[in-house]
């Protein structure tokens, strides 16, 4: 388990909830707790080695960029989950995949320029695997943020 200092603390929470749109990021991080740019940089990758931090970027809002989403699910025989896995992750506008226990064991989310090309990747998908995909668009968006408060 990963102890967490004030200092580790003060980074998490600016980087939930503050994270400087800046060339040097870190730099700015930094300034803000009156320390230098190597010493973020060094904590993060620490909590990132550690697996405290598991991704770093971005979250878009896709539909206002022009682009189709939906949520996907597949019954996956246990001897296939790897295989099908890994398929499901060569495809580029999966954001998601994960094993869930239920009878739709696989989970994905699918982001595509289109539905047209939404629905193309799908079939291709379906035909590889010869596994039945359910292609769940969303009827209404809820969005969540989610951040943890650090206690700093």
């Amino acid at each position: 388990m990963t102890v967490l200092d004030k200092t580790d603390r003060a980074i998490l929470d600016i980087m939930q909830n503050d994270f400087p749109v800046a060339i040097q990021p870190y730099l700015e991080i930094a300034k803000v707790l009156g320390t230098d740019e190597s010493e973020v940089l060094s904590r993060v990758r620490n909590m990132k080695d550690s697996g405290l931090i598991r991704r770093i970027g971005g979250i878009l809002d896709s539909r206002k960029l022009g682009f189709y989403s939906t949520l996907c699910a597949l019954t996956v025989p246990e001897e296939q989950i790897e295989k099908v896995a890994a398929a499901i992750n060569l495809i580029p506008g999966v954001t998601h995949n994960y094993l869930r226990d239920h009878d739709y064991n696989i989970w994905f989310t699918l982001t595509a320029p289109s539905r047209e090309a939404a629905m193309q990747t799908l079939q291709e998908l379906e035909t590889f695997l010869g596994i039945k995909i359910i292609n769940m668009p969303n009827q209404k968006v809820y969005k969540i943020k989610v951040s943890f408060d650090m206690g700093v």
